[in-house]
């Protein structure tokens, strides 16, 4: 495909993220994993243990003609909490950092005029301590990892963490969502 686009996002845990990536119009492919660190090709054991220097991760691939990087990066501010160093929720150590791996001059520049201005308007009452990281490398994770809250929906965190998020960002979002069977 030629107009896709790829963009790695941490906003905690990779199950949340690639949940709501995948019901985004336009959105091609979500795969869960690891990205940031200085080991090759780690367990998700390894980098739970917090030595990895790996934050979890969604590779997310989109169609520009459908979506654009601001959309994606909308969802982004707006569907975790960008002041909360290595935390999300109960989700706390170093691989529930918030990070923005950028590919190209273009995500990079779109993602700080992005940050800048949520800044600036004092979008949270608390610093934004989101990185903004050159991509330097990926692994996806193993494969129970994938596809997570679709294959898991009974789960405990799931259905307490993962379900509610999924309400508030489909009513925020509604508009940008896929249709059915898509």
């Amino acid at each position: 495909m030629t107009n896709t686009e790829t963009i790695i996002l941490g906003s905690g845990c990779f199950w949340c993220t690639e949940a709501i990536y995948q019901r985004l119009e336009g959105v091609v492919k979500v795969t869960s994993g690891y990205s940031g660190g200085f080991v090759d090709n780690p367990t998700y054991e390894q980098v739970c243990d917090k030595n990895t220097g790996h934050a979890e991760v969604c590779q997310i691939i989109f169609d520009t003609t459908k979506i654009s990087l601001d959309d994606i990066l909308a969802v982004y501010w707006k569907t975790h909490d960008p002041t909360t160093p290595n935390q999300q929720g109960n989700d706390i150590g170093p691989q529930y950092r918030s990070v923005i791996f950028y590919q190209n001059d273009h995500q990079k520049d779109i993602a700080e005029k992005y940050k800048q201005q949520l800044t600036e308007a004092k979008a949270w009452d608390k610093p934004i301590v989101t990185t903004i990281e050159a991509f330097k490398n990926f692994y996806a994770a193993e494969n129970y990892h994938q596809n997570y809250y679709n294959n898991n929906t009974g789960q405990g965190y799931c259905r307490y963490v993962i379900g509610p998020k999924l309400e508030k960002f489909e009513k925020v979002f509604k508009n940008k969502l896929k249709k059915e069977g898509e």
